[in-house]
């Protein structure tokens, strides 16, 4: 975001990331995010970075398409095309090829399987995983450095990647939090996600269900702090730094350590990111988004949901059918598990909240 201030970076292309949502210092991020001479989303959603895109590519979810998916534990798994994408979406093979070659580059990928197979020559770790493999055992976990091996689920058993074959322990120094709680703002946030929420909840807050659960922004602060603010549990209080500032819910919470509040980061209409740090660490260069200083206040303007949220999306009376809303919405309820059964707590994509424009 400082190279775009800097003219540094002049376009971006975003593929299924929010940033105007998850990075820190939001208000700033926005304003430079809405400053690039060009921007391109590539998304199934509206979200609120695409809000402030020159050009928005409606992409695919993944019961619309085949590919792999490779988790954490580093297993690799393949995920079969249930549906067709809905309306003028397209799957993201298709559309990066399709850019590829006008481009002019020679791509021409017959399919996904034909780009994995290329991954796997590329990349040692997967080269014993063929495609066919993967169609006949549906997972297989990496490193599988060759064909027919099983793979390995646990790493380092006999030694490790070094020339000694010893692992090696580095001392790490506690470095100070770049901005600590003073007279000013007294108080520390931190932010994460909710069970009910992911990230910045483009998907997870359109679900009925889930927003039936969670359906408002919400802080978490211990009921001493809650008290001493002068709020009761479910009263508006406003958190502000030196940043920016948003109001929400309180939500007493003994889990909650005294002088500490925790805020989730997936509620548009109460943006936590715009309170948050960008600072770097001076080695991983992440941004210090769990620790900030702040001040809790009693009181404020509610937050306006414009579309999802709020548990408005089990008001069937209240609004249109879910077939109406969204294309996605569409499907054969009678299919448990499958993308028509989750497409039914799909809802409409939210209007563009208030965001900088060029």
């Amino acid at each position: 975001m400082h190279a775009i201030g800097e003219g540094k970076v002049k376009g971006m292309y975003i593929m299924g990331e929010n940033p105007a949502m998850s990075d820190p210092d939001a208000n700033h991020a926005r304003e430079m995010i809405a400053a690039l001479d060009h921007l391109v989303v590539q998304d199934i959603f509206l979200t609120e970075t695409a809000c402030l895109a020159d050009v928005v590519l409606p992409a695919s979810a993944f019961p619309e398409k085949t590919g792999t998916f490779t988790n954490t534990d580093r297993l690799v798994q393949l995920g079969r095309q249930a549906i067709d994408p809905p309306g003028d979406a397209k799957q993201d093979l298709w559309i990066i090829q399709e850019m590829a070659r006008r481009l002019g580059l020679d791509w021409n990928y017959g399919h996904v399987s034909e780009a994995f197979d290329e991954m796997r020559h590329a990349m040692p770790s997967i080269a014993g995983i063929t495609w066919d493999r993967l169609e006949r055992e549906h997972a297989v976990t990496y490193p599988c450095t060759k064909e027919g091996d099983p793979g390995d689920p646990v790493v380092f058993i006999e030694d490790f990647p070094r020339a000694d074959g010893k692992a090696r322990f580095v001392p790490a120094d506690i470095i100070p939090a770049a901005e600590k709680p003073d007279a000013q703002y007294p108080m520390v946030l931190i932010t994460g996600r909710q069970l009910e929420h992911w990230h910045t909840g483009s998907m997870t807050r359109r679900a009925t269900v889930l927003d039936a659960i969670e359906p408002d922004p919400v802080a978490l602060v211990h009921p001493l702090d809650l008290a001493a603010i002068g709020c009761k549990p479910g009263d508006l209080l406003t958190i502000e730094s030196r940043r920016g500032k948003v109001t929400l819910y309180g939500r007493a919470d003994e889990g909650s350590p005294r002088g500490a509040v925790f805020v989730p980061f997936c509620y548009y209409e109460a943006a936590i990111n715009r309170v948050t740090n960008d600072k770097l660490d001076p080695v991983a260069k992440i941004p210090e988004l769990k620790y900030c200083a702040i001040r809790v206040t009693a009181g404020g303007t509610a937050p306006e949901q414009v579309s999802f949220g709020g548990g408005g999306s089990c008001c069937a009376g209240s609004r249109k059918t879910r077939s109406d809303r969204h294309p996605r919405a569409g499907g054969d309820p009678r299919l448990p598990g499958s993308a028509a059964h989750a497409a039914l707590f799909l809802c409409a994509p939210h209007p563009c909240p208030p965001l900088p424009r060029r």
